[in-house]
């Protein structure tokens, strides 16, 4: 399959904005990027013209749990403790193994309708959402469990590794799953610590969401969350720290130390009251940030565009300080940054020669966009998702002109209304 890309305004995510140019795509490869004329006498088996459209690299959602689509808008009002223990940890008790099929299936649709196309996953059933995955046309990163929790002792992550890892299936990339350093004992994190090691693959985590966390990592370890996670070996590894919201300077050494990647999810952060993170100080030190939407039950959209632009005025505005943050440091953010993050990073996030084919077109013949005097300022304060066209994802057309081609949006619909009603009772 060769595909031709042209009329476009590029926005390459490394640095670049070709005014007027074109992309060649074949098979799942960039395999041409440039502005002018694309070459004639070419056999291609689409030509798509993007005049009046912003091209871009698809998004990259750093962390995410793609099933709680499930328990949207439910449970709000009350703070991360209380939103667990009493709303969602109960009704997770109600959930079937396909629920969480279906649940990421309906990610699916409004992750592609939005401009996403990589996320990083953690939930219950990672066969379930990889299955999900390769279904969809995505590609993401899921991690599993290190220790069965029902005291087989046996250790799902290797199970899910031989299955899913070792190139079998490109578009995965398995990880261990490290909830945080306050459901695990140290023993747990030596062990996911070991586990990872062993296999060659990274860590997912969340640290230092809320203060209380960090208090109750004082008292339980008798240093914070995140130096407690180093004595343990877990930033040995690459890993994905979702949050650090509370991160002290040493904290923010520590894991720039360890090349940590830091995934920043501004949304949920605010509406679960756990804070704003110090990004601009991270960034400052050097640290790799990305952006995620977290889950719908605490967003309550998956929307990165919404992350974008609030990702962007948060540093601003707590540093009081217009120059922090500029569009291009976002953007890469939600592409390159992100790409690295998940373990893409010489595949995703930026269009390049060579690059995997995940590219979106974004409709700009709107008001809102008009007149477009800077691209990358109109991507970051202008544009919704619901402005992305048409989405490309390993080279195959997911989206054209907002009607989804490789899923059956009405049927996914029909099926979480049957499943909500069982499990929000």
């Amino acid at each position: 399959m060769k595909i031709l890309i042209k009329n476009a305004l590029i926005i390459t995510c490394d640095g670049r904005i070709i005014k007027n140019g074109y992309i060649v795509i074949t098979e799942d490869i960039i395999t041409e990027v440039s502005d002018g004329e694309p070459p004639k006498d070419v056999p291609y088996d689409r030509i798509m013209d993007a005049g009046r459209m912003m091209v871009m690299p698809g998004l990259v959602n750093s962390h995410t749990h793609t099933s709680m689509t499930l328990f949207r808008n439910y449970g709000g009002g009350l703070g991360l403790e209380d939103w667990l223990h009493k709303k969602i940890f109960p009704a997770e008790k109600k959930l079937r193994d396909m629920d969480i099929y279906h649940g990421t299936m309906l990610a699916a649709v409004e992750m592609i309708k939005s401009g996403t196309t990589a996320f990083a996953d953690m939930y219950l059933d990672a066969d379930q959402m990889a299955t999900a995955v390769i279904d969809s046309g995505l590609r993401a990163n899921i991690c599993q469990l290190p220790i069965d929790p029902l005291g087989t002792g046996s250790s799902p992550v290797r199970g899910f590794y031989a299955k899913w890892g070792g190139g079998r299936y490109p578009r995965i990339k398995p990880y261990v799953l490290v909830h945080s350093a306050y459901l695990y004992g140290e023993d747990q994190l030596m062990l996911s610590a070991e586990t990872a090691k062993e296999l060659g693959i990274g860590i997912h985590t969340h640290l230092l969401e809320t203060r209380s966390e960090y208090l109750e990592g004082i008292k339980k370890y008798g240093i914070d969350n995140a130096m407690e996670m180093e004595k343990c070996g877990i930033f040995d590894v690459p890993v994905i720290a979702a949050h650090c919201v509370h991160v002290t300077d040493e904290d923010i050494s520590i894991l720039k130390r360890n090349n940590v990647n830091v995934a920043h999810n501004p949304t949920s952060n605010l509406k679960l009251g756990s804070g704003v993170a110090p990004v601009h100080q991270m960034m400052e030190a050097g640290i790799n940030v990305c952006l995620g939407t977290d889950g719908t039950a605490s967003n309550n959209t998956l929307d990165m565009f919404e992350e974008i632009k609030l990702a962007a005025m948060l540093q601003k505005g707590i540093n009081r300080d217009a120059r922090l943050m500029t569009s291009e440091q976002v953007l890469q953010m939600a592409t390159l940054n992100g790409a690295k993050a998940l373990g893409f990073d010489y595949d995703l996030g930026a269009i390049r020669k060579g690059a995997k084919a995940d590219i979106i077109m974004i409709d700009i013949d709107k008001p809102h966009f008009t007149p477009l005097n800077d691209p990358m300022e109109a991507l970051v304060y202008c544009a919704h998702g619901s402005d992305v066209d048409t989405v490309i994802a390993d080279g195959k057309i997911l989206m054209e002109k907002r009607q989804l081609l490789s899923l059956d949006e009405e049927k996914i619909l029909q099926e979480i209304d049957s499943i909500a009603k069982r499990v929000i009772s």
